[in-house]
């Protein structure tokens, strides 16, 4: 399936550790902000969400590091959906150097929306997708 999403991103000096690559903590930091900007983009407004008492919320990322990413880098952050089950909804990440075309990041990005600390049926966000004719991977 084609990526639904794509952020173009540099590397800025101060992201990298004394090895001249990229922090690996910083490939989350580039993964969210990719997520937060797919949402803006299909008129999900996760402030808005808060003060209605829904929050989507982080429930495990599993990166799989392949090459390192180094100062001045162009990047992009390609973003997949996948619906799973009522509740998780996962978001599958690829963070792609442009200079080559090489595959640095492999991610999927667990989350559920919660009220009142219980989650909420995954039907609020994809019912948006389904609206907007994006498409999305369906797993059990």
């Amino acid at each position: 399936m084609k990526s639904i999403f794509e952020l173009e991103l540099s590397v800025r000096d101060y992201e990298c550790d004394i090895q001249g690559i990229v922090n690996n903590s910083v490939y989350q930091n580039y993964l969210e902000h990719a997520r937060h900007k797919f949402l803006q983009s299909i008129g999900l407004d996760f402030a808005q969400w808060h003060i209605e008492g829904k929050d989507a919320v982080v429930i495990r990322a599993e990166l799989d590091y392949k090459q390192s990413l180094h100062p001045g880098d162009r990047f992009l952050v390609r973003l997949e959906v996948v619906k799973k089950g009522n509740l998780k909804i996962d978001f599958l990440q690829k963070i792609v150097r442009l200079s080559d075309d090489t595959i640095c990041l492999k991610a999927r990005v667990s989350s559920v929306v919660m009220s009142n600390s219980r989650p909420l049926r995954n039907s609020i966000f994809f019912d948006v997708l389904d609206e907007k004719g994006i498409e999305y991977h369906l797993e059990n």
